[in-house]
């Protein structure tokens, strides 16, 4: 007969979902030092994880004061991006027209760098929190198409010629059947475009703005403050990293059914 096999206090903290990560980065980090001592790089080129989390432990006030600009933008640009990205995969999905007209455009779109138009934006709506919510509704806008039109794509024509068969509307047929196994591939792609929000919402910043966390990387930079644009790009990870986590825990809430949700047991005979 099947049964668990027990796990250890050890065994089950190293298999914690956050310990593997947490290791790996403290072995860069190390490696990072290591390399900077052995090979004598210069300060001005890389600086010391030492002098990083130094200004993280003077600075944070200001570097988290300085994130909440950053972090509006990069939501409002994310919550763009599904809110139009989902629709619009569905209407590509549902119609051969439409995806003939759409979808090329979509894919051109992506080739224009989004550095090289975001002056625009600057331009026409000023210096405010507009343009850098664009930047990331852009960067976001593409994963959430492509990904979305795959799952549409990707239902069982049979399964829909069931329901349709047993009297169901269209609009009950795709709650029913066509979104539910749409709806992995769909998280699949906002999980790729809230981190790229976060690029988006930077690169806006870059263009124009005096706040935000790329208003200090770029101050940085003009004064070769490595340290503080090195703790800039921390903040920076951890943004993407708890934004990342936050739809994949939307998406564990959601599809809970889905076979990559599942959790993992070790059955011994």
């Amino acid at each position: 007969m099947a049964e668990v096999k027990p796990q250890s206090a050890v065994s089950k903290m190293l298999n914690a979902a956050w310990v593997r990560p947490f290791l790996f980065l403290v072995f860069i980090v190390v490696a990072w030092d290591l390399a900077i001592r052995l090979f004598k790089i210069p300060a001005y080129q890389i600086p010391a994880p030492g002098d990083v989390l130094a200004v993280l432990r003077t600075e944070w006030p200001e570097l988290l004061r300085q994130s909440w600009p950053t972090t509006y933008a990069t939501v409002c640009g994310f919550l763009l991006s599904a809110l139009f990205g989902i629709p619009v995969a569905m209407l590509i999905a549902g119609s051969k027209t439409v995806e003939s007209y759409v979808y090329p455009l979509l894919v051109f779109s992506q080739s224009v760098p989004k550095i090289a138009i975001a002056p625009l934006f600057v331009v026409w709506f000023g210096f405010g929190i507009i343009p850098k919510v664009i930047s990331a509704f852009l960067l976001g806008f593409f994963p959430v198409v492509v990904s979305a039109v795959q799952g549409f794509k990707s239902v069982d024509p049979d399964m829909v010629d069931l329901a349709r068969a047993m009297q169901g509307s269209r609009f009950r047929v795709f709650l029913a059947v066509n979104l539910p196994h749409a709806l992995p591939a769909i998280f699949s792609g906002l999980k790729v475009s809230v981190t790229l929000a976060v690029v988006g919402a930077v690169v806006g910043e870059f263009v124009g703005s005096n706040s935000g966390i790329g208003y200090v990387m770029q101050r940085s930079i003009g004064t070769f403050d490595l340290p503080t644009m090195f703790a800039a790009l921390v903040i920076l990870a951890l943004l993407g990293v708890i934004l990342f986590w936050i739809v994949d825990r939307i998406e564990k809430l959601v599809i809970p059914w889905h076979v990559s949700q599942r959790e993992d047991v070790i059955f011994a005979s």
